[in-house]
């Protein structure tokens, strides 16, 4: 694979382009180009965490207190709920909440 810094003055390299399926690395501070000749690509598959493990597992919902809040998925009345400082200490803190009867998880912000 081609270098992603340009070899002469160390600038990043843009793609550029070119008419029909040419493309090249350009710098955009000295005539250096680099041709493309073949074609690369690469496919990561990223597995998603479930909320659980992001928020501390099973283990942080015990011993938390419950309030009065509707649950977006089985509209019951009651859930547990959480504070958490997720952003810059001068954003309000999210809210994090989980129904007492169907287990559902979701956050205010």
């Amino acid at each position: 694979m081609a270098a992603q810094f340009c070899p002469t003055c160390a600038n990043l390299l843009v793609i550029e382009i070119g008419r029909g399926s040419s493309a090249a690395f350009r710098c955009r501070t000295c005539p250096y180009v680099y041709k493309i000749r073949e074609k690369l690509s690469n496919k990561q598959v990223v597995i998603r965490k479930e909320v659980d493990d992001v928020l501390g597992g099973s283990e942080a919902w015990k011993d938390v207190e419950q309030c009065d809040a509707h649950c977006p998925k089985c509209a019951h009345s009651r859930a547990y709920f959480r504070q958490m400082q997720t952003r810059s200490a001068d954003e309000p803190m999210t809210t994090f909440y989980r129904c007492t009867q169907c287990g559902h998880n979701w956050k205010e912000d």
